[in-house]
């Protein structure tokens, strides 16, 4: 069974404030940790259970792998892995923690 790859809108929101952010110095590097992003996923699509599981949340289900500084945290269903949010690693889980657990249901 092929495995799908799904981005929510708060991941994608999140993909594109840290981009916004990078652009202002290097809109080349910018460019680069967004492809980053991307390049992951699909790695992610052939080896789900690749990352870690998530510290703060404990669901063997919603998993992560550093890419640069950032933490792409990910849920995998049966047949589909949904990226639910990309959090800087010096930044606190817990103000993503309500739109990552609501992926959860």
């Amino acid at each position: 069974m092929a495995i799908k790859l799904e981005w929510s809108e708060e991941a994608l929101e999140d993909i594109e404030s840290i981009a916004t952010y990078i652009e202002k110095d290097s809109p080349t590097y910018a460019k680069s940790v967004v492809s980053k992003f991307f390049e992951q996923a699909e790695i992610i699509k052939k080896f789900t259970e690749l990352g870690r599981k998530v510290p703060e949340l404990g669901d063997t289900n919603i998993r992560e792998i550093f890419v640069y500084s950032y933490r792409l945290i990910y849920k995998i269903d049966s047949n589909t892995v949904l990226f639910v949010a990309v959090v800087h690693g010096k930044r606190l889980l817990e103000n993503h923690e309500k739109s990552i657990t609501k992926h959860s249901t």
